[in-house]
């Protein structure tokens, strides 16, 4: 009996004391008796007749025989930390990936229309950029209106509702008659794919925290595929159906993901920052048992600083994120001005290769030339033209693992900061006039894989660095930003540079520079750390246990 006695007293002591939950956040005080636990020790005051000791000994008890399971408790991110990367993320990135490819196919459009319509339609420089930009205007106006729905309404909404206009546009657009209905289908077809970059919002939520960077990166090889398979489609295509064929067949991987989005998870975090913490439950079961993995066993622990300020973009310019946010909006319009500026120029430049050195010495004019404003110069990309744009296509890859190789040794700041440096390098190299072709094709592959890479390491930052209620918003915003340069770039690679290169490129090298003093800036380096899943803080809610939140395995 006494050896009983002491077990009781050492298993209250030992309960007695300050309570850490996994996250290492601190309980000052012991969970003090419910009232029925009081009644059944005034029961046993009685029964040992009031001594105190003996009282004392009734309650040690009766607590030991009521608290002998622990209080246990796991957020989102220690349950998908745990439960690792395995078949659920593997299947999760096949459904991301599909949709990137069909967004990289209609960007990779975009270098291949303007040359065609200017043959075709005989339409001017000016409205070459134009059908450019009126794609980048509609993903500018959109993308932070899909944050905001996929913040409220959830991310699997949100990337449904854009397959399936996304499909529906871009089907349209094959049939346009004239060169305002092009305009008009391709500004919705920018409309819906300003909600793609949410893919990757719903992607990095599921994906454990040493995994998260070089899976994001690994996404950029479906957007390289896509822009690949498109090159690849229009060297079929374009020779012998015309461009409206190709817009049409280019909707397919489009038609796929619609498809499929009703399989699409909901992110857990969204769930539980939603206040719908059995959703949550119900999903992580789902990657635990794909992943063979057991669940985890207490409950889910739920943040009251998420609930009723999700999406408020408002908050993304609060104390807090206001530096961050300013940032962050800047190097991605230097980033998507530099990408795109890049995939328009290839074209542009192999249009012109045969011209584009001066008869002075073999150096380019500084002078700048008017740009013509008729299509009598009309020049179809050739075979040759369409295999050197698969090159500096492919020229992603390569940046895309030497991405994955710096990003976690250096930090994300570094590494976005590096390749604006090096892109910058790249664009001044091609004010060097070269007759050899394969010099132009060589600093295109170059400048365009180092450009992708500071693209994906920006989308590996930007979910990290925001919590998890401003996370799409965040994102949105960003993505705004990006199509704000990709709206000015046609100007720059379509416009200016037929008019003066050394100027042109010039604008491409100072927006680099820029950029990568941007990065350094950035308050905050995101390397090795977690989401967060608050704007105020780490303020964690327990819930009652009369909340179905209760995993049992």
């Amino acid at each position: 009996m006494a050896q009983i006695i002491s077990a009781a007293r050492r298993k209250v002591k030992g309960r007695g004391g300050n309570y850490e939950d996994l996250d290492g956040h601190v309980d000052p005080a012991p969970h003090s008796p419910p009232d029925s636990l009081r009644s059944e020790q005034g029961a046993q005051h009685s029964i040992y007749g009031g001594d105190d000791s003996n009282d004392l000994l009734g309650q040690e008890i009766e607590m030991t025989s009521v608290s002998v399971v622990p209080d246990d408790t796991f957020t989102v991110t220690q349950a998908v930390n745990a439960f690792g990367f395995g078949k659920f993320q593997v299947q999760l990135s096949l459904f991301t990936g599909l949709c990137w490819m069909a967004d990289s196919m209609e960007m990779t459009i975009l270098s291949i229309l303007s040359p065609a319509l200017h043959c075709e339609w005989h339409i001017t420089r000016y409205q070459q950029a134009l059908t450019t930009t009126v794609v980048f205007l509609g993903m500018m106006l959109s993308s932070t209106f899909w944050g905001n729905v996929s913040d409220r309404y959830g991310r699997k909404k949100a990337l449904t509702m854009c397959a399936v206009l996304l499909f529906y546009y871009g089907l349209l657009s094959s049939l346009a008659p004239n060169f305002l209905w092009i305009l008009f289908l391709r500004g919705l077809v920018g409309f819906a794919i300003g909600c793609v970059p949410q893919s990757v919002t719903l992607y990095a939520e599921f994906l454990p925290t040493k995994q998260r960077a070089k899976c994001v990166v690994l996404l950029d090889c479906f957007w390289a595929l896509g822009a690949c398979f498109e090159v690849l489609l229009a060297l079929l295509v374009m020779p012998t159906m015309g461009w409206q064929w190709l817009l049409a067949l280019s909707t397919t991987p489009l038609l796929v993901f619609a498809c499929i989005c009703p399989w699409l998870p909901e992110s857990a975090r969204y769930h539980v920052a939603s206040g719908q913490p059995d959703k949550a439950l119900e999903t992580l079961q789902k990657v635990a048992k794909d992943n063979g993995k057991p669940m985890l066993l207490g409950r889910l622990v739920v943040d009251d600083a998420s609930m009723g300020r999700r999406g408020r973009i408002r908050d993304l310019l609060g104390a807090e994120l206001r530096r961050t946010s300013l940032l962050l909006w800047f190097i991605w319009m230097a980033c998507a001005f530099c990408y795109y500026g890049v995939v328009l120029m290839t074209t542009e430049l192999f249009e012109a290769s045969a011209n584009r050195c001066a008869s002075d010495g073999g150096s380019f004019s500084s002078q700048i030339k008017p740009v013509e404003t008729c299509s009598a110069d009309c020049k179809e990309l050739t075979t040759t033209d369409y295999i050197d744009l698969l090159w500096t296509t492919l020229a992603e890859f390569p940046g895309i693992f030497a991405t994955i190789f710096v990003i976690e040794r250096f930090g994300r700041k570094r590494t976005m900061a590096v390749q604006f440096v090096i892109f910058a390098v790249c664009i001044y190299f091609l004010l060097i006039c070269s007759a050899e072709r394969s010099f132009l094709t060589a600093m295109l592959f170059m400048a365009r894989g180092i450009i992708a890479g500071v693209f994906q390491a920006a989308y590996v930052y930007t979910p990290e660095v925001y919590p998890t209620p401003l996370r799409a918003v965040g994102v949105g915003s960003c993505s705004a930003m990006a199509r704000l340069g990709a709206m000015v770039t046609p100007y720059v690679a379509q416009v200016l540079l037929n008019s003066s290169l050394p100027l042109a490129m010039t604008v491409y090298g100072l927006a680099a520079l820029l950029a990568a003093v941007a990065c350094f800036l950035l308050p905050i380096e995101t390397k090795g750390k977690e989401m967060k899943e608050s704007v105020s803080g780490p303020q964690l809610h327990r819930p009652q246990p009369t909340q179905p939140t209760t995993a049992s395995q």
